[in-house]
């Protein structure tokens, strides 16, 4: 269902084409900015970090860092920016799960997302996909062939998440249970790996963000069965959501966004989260989604601190009800 433009999406747009129309208000703050990423470099929410913090320099800052602090499952560069004077010269730019599973899935977390970080400005969201590779039959096209598979094969009911406690491995879980199967699993240290199991035979299935699959898609070498979102992806519009394959509570849609210390400054953060958008909205930066599947999706301070907000409440119930505690 098509929906109207609100009035905050109104007031975004209008200030999008105003800041196209007059974008130099000066350099908001005198110090480097840097931008802290908790993910390997290369991938696309490191890339998509450099494309929007290189637009930060000479208007928001004099020169922008991107520094990647991946120890500790990304919770090194986490603690780097709670840790870090709250003057807006330090930014986290962060995959959802890391603010919103990880406080559920730890037993203990040196940080509070709500109480140690300021939302400053979402850019992107992806959806996430369930995959079959060669191990599963070539009749197995729905996921409730794939449940049905397994269930008269449990042997084989194993699947491959990026990494234990985050989003995809949720995913299965949320799966396994609303399907009434058990479904188990596997988990390797980035998507990479994970597929090239998934190509050998290795393992039968695998829940990748949607970026992930696509070149192995379009080469016709695994199956995507159904996508994670509330409307069907558009960069698989032929691709099932698990909504319309009947497990209704199998609604995630990632987020990847921007957050500052606690205690930035009210108008700082405001300054911020406007050249922040404005970036995002670039050719370059629309580019480099395309090319990892994510979707241009912009919200300011308050519009996102309703979103982990709520995204924190969501989760607690489903990590519980898994059993899974990360290893500290």
């Amino acid at each position: 269902m098509q929906r109207g433009v609100g009035g905050s999406q109104v007031r975004r747009l209008v200030l999008i084409a105003a800041l196209i129309a007059f974008p130099a208000w000066g350099q908001v703050i005198s110090k480097p900015l840097r931008v802290i990423v908790p993910v390997p470099a290369g991938g696309g929410t490191d890339v998509l970090a450099r494309i929007v913090a290189e637009r930060l320099r000479g208007s928001y800052a004099p020169a922008v860092v991107v520094e990647n602090r991946v120890g500790a499952s990304g919770r090194t560069g986490v603690d780097a920016v709670k840790t870090a004077e709250p003057d807006g010269s330090t930014v986290l730019f962060t995959p959802d799960f890391l603010m919103t599973v990880y406080p559920h899935s730890f037993r203990k977390l040196s940080y509070d997302p709500l109480k140690d970080f300021a939302p400053v400005a979402i850019v992107a969201r992806s959806q996430l996909a369930l995959a079959a590779g060669s191990a599963v039959p070539g009749n197995v096209r729905t996921p409730r062939d794939y449940v049905e598979w397994v269930r008269a094969n449990p042997k084989n009911g194993f699947f491959a998440t990026t990494s234990a406690g985050g989003t995809p491995h949720f995913v299965g879980v949320m799966l396994s249970k609303a399907a009434g199967v058990e479904l188990t699993p596997v988990h390797y240290k980035g998507g990479a790996p994970a597929l090239q199991d998934l190509l050998g035979g290795q393992i039968p299935a695998s829940i990748n963000p949607v970026g992930e699959l696509l070149p192995y898609v379009r080469s016709g070498k695994i199956r995507v069965l159904a996508t994670t979102g509330s409307e069907r992806s558009s960069f698989l519009p032929d691709v099932p959501t698990m909504s319309e394959a009947g497990y209704t509570d199998v609604v995630v849609q990632a987020w990847l966004g921007f957050l500052a210390p606690a205690r930035t400054p009210q108008e700082t953060l405001s300054k911020l989260s406007d050249a922040i958008i404005l970036a995002a909205h670039s050719s370059d930066a629309a580019e480099n989604m395309q090319k990892f599947g994510m979707q241009p999706a912009t919200s300011g301070p308050a519009a996102f601190a309703a979103t982990l907000k709520a995204d924190l409440e969501r989760w607690a119930p489903i990590v519980k009800a898994s059993g899974f505690t990360a290893e500290d």
